[in-house]
């Protein structure tokens, strides 16, 4: 499934580099956005101009539209293409020099970190955490809005052992709900997904005994339904009485959604709960001073997290040869990772903003790429 989304208010200059669902089309005027660390962007930014393209996680798609729109006013010369084609595809356009940045629901593995010092130079590229959102586990049954689902039942749904919204493992935790005897449909994303691999860690961590098969970006099993992107899943589960998927929890809707099992309780999906979760876990050791990769802990027990979450990079390179090319990444991601950039995805997509303490590092980050 394709959906082009177009913003513009002024002409576009050049051809776009597109091959997927989304494009931002970037030119305008108004007022100066800041960099990461609350400062004006350098006289060398303010001169930007030329066309640069990035492409990626669907889950950014709304926060993207957000930065884009909060971008404008600064750089009148300057157009944006962002190609929200999933996460894998904008991890490998990036490592292809393809585009000059990548949104990624998943970190960079280390076959990756090593294969971008090919386009980026000897000390590669780096993951900047700039979007934090729940994923929400989201099913259509009218009448229905919320049912409890532990680990354990989400896992079985998915693999195809409980059929029937009625099954007595969910009836047990929903005493109250008047579950119709409907097949379950259960709806995967086709492409190589960060949602994915964030869905499949948490189904790993939380239910091992159930979920046997190894995180990944791309789905583990075999049958199903399935569709490309977060709006394509969530739009077969619209069209779909009984069918059940996981999604960022900014585009699911008017559909019913899951309270997860978190220690004793029953927690539905926020963005305080997914925050939470990111400043409670540690981030992956091992990487570049300014590699930012976060180690989700899905075990938490506190009610007052939501581990179904994705942390959502913004991944670049360390030094842009091109002058023009590595001063937009520095403004762009900047203001992603300003407050007013944080503020402004969390109104447009209800993201949960970056803490304090990791838009500095984040910002000290985007800070040492290197240009020229």
């Amino acid at each position: 499934m394709e959906r082009h989304v177009k913003i513009s208010r002024f002409p576009r200059v050049g051809s776009a580099v597109m091959v997927g669902a989304l494009a931002l089309s970037l030119a305008a005027c108004g007022s100066d956005p800041t960099t990461g660390d609350g400062t004006a962007p350098s006289d060398d930014a303010a001169d930007l101009s030329g066309e640069f393209a990035g492409a990626g996680a669907t889950s950014q798609e709304s926060a993207m539209e957000a930065w884009v729109a909060g971008f404008q006013g600064t750089y009148p010369d300057v157009t944006i293409n962002y190609d929200a084609a999933g996460s894998g595809v904008g991890r490998e356009q990036l490592l292809a020099g393809g585009v000059v940045w990548a949104g990624s629901d998943s970190a960079m593995d280390d076959e990756e970190l090593e294969q971008s010092t090919e386009v980026c130079g000897p000390d590669g590229a780096i993951d900047l955490p700039v979007y934090v959102s729940p994923i929400a586990v989201a099913f259509n049954l009218p009448g229905i809005e919320t049912l409890n689902l532990s680990p354990e039942v989400i896992a079985n749904i998915f693999n195809g052992e409980i059929k029937k919204w009625n099954d007595d493992a969910i009836a047990a935790d929903n005493p109250d709900a008047d579950l119709p005897d409907t097949d379950i449909s259960p709806v995967h994303r086709l492409d190589d997904s960060g949602t994915t691999e964030n869905f499949t860690e948490y189904l790993s961590a939380t239910a091992p005994d159930v979920w046997t098969d190894e995180p990944d970006g791309v789905w583990p099993l075999e049958g199903g339904d399935s569709a490309d992107g977060t709006s394509g899943v969530v739009g077969v589960v619209t069209d779909t009485e009984g069918a059940v998927t996981y999604a960022d929890a900014s585009k699911v809707g008017t559909l019913g959604t899951a309270a997860i099992k978190v220690g004793e309780d029953w927690v539905e999906h926020s963005p305080e709960g997914a925050a939470a979760v990111v400043d409670a876990s540690p981030e992956v050791e091992g990487r570049a001073e300014h590699d930012f990769a976060i180690e989700i802990d899905r075990t938490l027990t506190d009610p007052a997290t939501y581990p179904l979450v994705l942390v959502s990079y913004a991944i670049a390179c360390t030094n842009y040869s091109d002058e023009a090319t590595g001063n937009f990444v520095k403004a762009f991601l900047g203001y992603q990772a300003s407050e007013e950039g944080q503020q402004a995805a969390a109104t447009a997509a209800g993201s949960a903003p970056i803490s304090a303490a990791t838009a500095e590092k984040v910002a000290a980050a985007i800070d040492s790429i290197t240009v020229g």
